[in-house]
């Protein structure tokens, strides 16, 4: 299909491209930005008036519900929330249900995401079998069956020993460990230690478990020299040491999730199980210090953390709610109320959402690396289109995800999509 998008302000932040321009695509590429060639003739025109044409979204941590849900259709649902928030590329985490320990595992959900020609999936892969933390998996083979990197998701390794071996054979092949800072014995709680959770009575999850668990980590490093991007830091203290460890040299990037961008404990209210989340939103210094990061590009990237959780395992008591929330289709959103907040221009905000964290994937992305998170000539035509002055209320019963639980739940919220392309085709229209 060929597809002309007119009129819009068009914004790629890795080459600080930021005018208003038209984009010509074809044969699922981009053809041109600016000046249209002569004689082509497109089989559909965008009227981009009012409207931000930029790269499509890269998420960093998303979970889809497969393997394990096909039954619930689940991995439709997602797939559909990814582009109606503009979200063009995502990594999924390999908690799945069989987790993503064999590579026919990883080619089936990779077979499946084709198949729905909406976003692209790149699905990590489990660190250790079942990601019990005993024995490895064969990371080679899983690499070759479509996995940009391996991690334990949200369960640590007890046994440091087997963690050093991961590292080193990930640093033998070049792969890159893709790892939550969360220490085993420390991280049980289910609110950020502090006034607050004492006084509702909750177990508190402290900032050690993730200062010590990083202090282990960036050892870890130095000691095997494997690429270790670090998952959804959380506090101030973690900040210092992720920029002390990037001054030092070591190989290592950082995402933050939107939740612990723009929330604290004290928005737990009365129990609200919508804002069991994990890691749990710390307090304001934490949040004003991630934020900072996040500004200076000491944190690479902002995700959206999405975990789909059913109404049955929310509508528990706090403690015992399963912690996460629904976040494609909030991402752009949210990232633009930080930015708001923040005083930031846009493509510096965009830049944390397309550019930075397809640099993260780095050459895991194949074929894909010139083009994920940016707009070129001649680059795969990944964009997303959105109106930066709408302003739209999160209604949890109309997210396309099955998992409708959100902190942000009534927020009015800036910047909605209208088209997203993939690849050169429209997968959302709205």
């Amino acid at each position: 299909m060929k597809i002309l998008i007119k009129n819009g302000r068009v914004i790629d932040p890795a080459s600080s491209y930021d005018r208003a321009a038209d984009v010509a695509i074809e044969a699922g590429r981009i053809l041109a930005l600016g000046a249209i060639p002569a004689g082509f003739e497109a089989d559909r025109i965008l009227d981009a008036s009012g409207l931000v044409v930029a790269p499509g979204l890269v998420d960093l941590a998303t979970r889809l519900g497969e393997p394990g849900h096909e039954h619930e259709g689940m991995l439709d649902c997602e797939l559909a929330a990814a582009v109606a928030g503009g979200i063009t590329s995502l990594v999924c985490l390999p908690d799945t249900d069989p987790v993503l320990d064999e590579p026919g595992l990883v080619e089936m959900l990779r077979s499946r995401a084709e198949r729905r020609s909406a976003a692209r999936v790149f699905p990590l892969g489990a660190l250790t079998r079942g990601l019990r933390g005993e024995v490895l998996t064969e990371m080679v083979e899983l690499t070759e069956s479509g996995c940009i990197g391996f991690s334990q998701a949200e369960i640590a390794v007890h046994d440091t020993r087997v963690l050093q071996r991961a590292m080193q054979y990930a640093a033998t092949f070049g792969l890159a460990v893709w790892l939550r800072p969360r220490d085993p014995w420390l991280g049980k709680g289910v609110a950020a230690s502090g006034p607050l959770a004492t006084r509702l009575g909750l177990s508190g999850v402290s900032v050690a478990a993730e200062t010590v668990a990083l202090h282990t980590l960036f050892e870890l490093v130095r000691s095997t020299g494997a690429r270790l991007h670090v998952l959804r830091i959380s506090s101030a203290a973690g900040v210092r040491l992720v920029q002390a460890a990037k001054a030092e040299g070591l190989p290592i990037t950082c995402d933050v999730s939107i939740h612990n961008l723009l929330l604290t404990d004290n928005d737990i209210g009365y129990f609200d199980s919508r804002m069991r989340l994990d890691p749990p939103p710390r307090q304001q210094r934490d949040r004003q210090a991630l934020s900072q990061a996040l500004k200076e590009g000491v944190i690479d990237a902002l995700v959206s953390d999405h975990t789909p959780v059913s109404d049955d395992d929310k509508a528990l008591p706090f403690a015992q709610a399963q912690p996460g929330a629904s976040g494609l289709e909030l991402l752009l959103g949210l990232a633009c109320k930080w930015g708001q907040q923040e005083g930031l221009e846009l493509p510096q905000v965009l830049s944390r959402l397309t550019c930075d964290p397809a640099r993260v994937m780095g050459s895991a992305l194949g074929p894909l690396r010139e083009s994920c998170g940016r707009l070129r000539v001649g680059g795969v035509a990944d964009l997303c289109l959105f109106d930066p002055a709408a302003q739209w209320a999160v209604e949890p019963q109309a997210l396309r995800s099955r998992g409708r639980h959100s902190p942000f739940a009534g927020h009015a919220l800036p910047a909605r999509v209208r088209w997203t392309v993939v690849g050169g085709r429209i997968a959302f229209e709205g």
